[in-house]
């Protein structure tokens, strides 16, 4: 009995140590398990491509809806379509923040034409810059308007803005000594100036005081359209106006002297005689007389003869038989002045 049971514990034993036989399964199964997780990962991919391009379009939709509410909400009082000056540079634009974007055809906005007009978030910040530089040019448009009262003509005006202008932009580096200092010699360089383009330099460039003033300016009503400004600043382009119609002036009388140096000697000789008794009165009381230069004005003129410019009233005043304005006075003519 002893000699079965040792035999029945070495048979057990052998089993024991026998390795386990992997567990088989069919081809056939496993082809179809692989499939069927194919199949339902693609499902997976294609659901999920479905709902990116309906989210897609979604936003475009959305983003098609918020373009068309803002063209209708947003309309300024002045439409800047209506004035020549911003209607060459910009576009009617439905889908941009503000209904106006640069024109391709705009040489002043050019560099702004790719920029996307839709874009909140730009516009934001463009029209942020675009009010810190408005604030920057308002001691210029006050200036303006005081010498428009004093009687200065456009050259005078222009001069002085340009100069003003260029001490504000070296102003701006009062903090940055290295960037102001490379600021002037940036203009030394390219103006001969280290204080920037002088008057003169921009009228030999432009050939017109306007202009001048102008560049000075840098005030695109363009560039306020597109950045929902044109409201705010359309006082500003008014100032601007006031100067152009001076310019336009200026202009119809130089060329009504043309017309008045083209009368024939006995025309001459009589307006001269019918000015001439008007002169021989005050003679006794005149100073002298005054032929006008090249830059003057009645201010400038009072201000060198008596000391104060605010007696241009009285030059004007002897002379108004001959300057029908007192803005408008030229190189040549021949003023009265009065004793002081």
């Amino acid at each position: 009995m002893k000699k079965y049971a040792g035999l029945l514990a070495c048979f057990m034993a052998a089993v024991l140590l026998l390795p386990a036989a992997p567990l088989k399964i069919p081809a056939r199964a496993a082809e179809n398990s692989e499939a069927a997780e194919t199949q339902t990962a693609a499902a997976g991919m294609a659901e999920s491509a479905q709902a990116a391009e309906a989210q897609t379009a979604a936003a475009a939709s959305d983003e098609a809806e918020a373009a068309a509410n803002r063209a209708e909400s947003f309309h300024y009082e002045h439409d800047p379509m209506e004035n020549p000056r911003a209607a060459k540079d910009i576009i009617v634009d439905p889908g941009a923040v503000y209904g106006y974007s640069p024109s391709p055809d705009s040489t002043r906005l050019k560099a702004f034409v790719d920029a996307d007009w839709s874009d909140k978030d730009m516009v934001a910040k463009a029209k942020e810059e675009r009010i810190a530089y408005h604030e920057s040019l308002a001691e210029l448009y006050r200036m303006i308007e005081d010498m428009l009262g004093q009687g200065k003509n456009v050259e005078e005006i222009a001069r002085a803005v340009s100069r003003r202008r260029n001490e504000l932009r070296l102003e701006a580096y009062k903090d940055d000594e290295e960037d102001l200092k490379k600021a002037r010699q940036s203009n030394l360089e390219t103006y001969g100036d280290e204080m920037g383009p002088s008057a003169d330099f921009l009228y030999e460039k432009y050939g017109s005081w306007q202009t001048v003033m102008e560049k000075a300016l840098a005030a695109n009503p363009g560039m306020d359209a597109c950045l929902g400004l044109y409201d705010m600043y359309y006082d500003e382009y008014g100032i601007e106006e006031q100067v152009m119609e001076l310019q336009e002036e200026v202009s119809e009388e130089t060329a009504g002297q043309e017309s008045q140096a083209e009368k024939t000697s006995d025309e001459a000789a009589a307006e001269e005689a019918a000015g001439q008794e008007s002169i021989e009165k005050s003679a006794a009381e005149d100073a002298g007389t005054y032929k006008v230069l090249s830059g003057d004005s009645l201010w400038k003129i009072a201000e060198d003869t008596y000391g104060d410019g605010a007696r241009w009233k009285q030059i004007y005043e002897a002379n108004k038989d001959k300057v029908s304005d007192p803005r408008l006075i030229y190189p040549g003519q021949e003023l009265v002045i009065p004793a002081a």
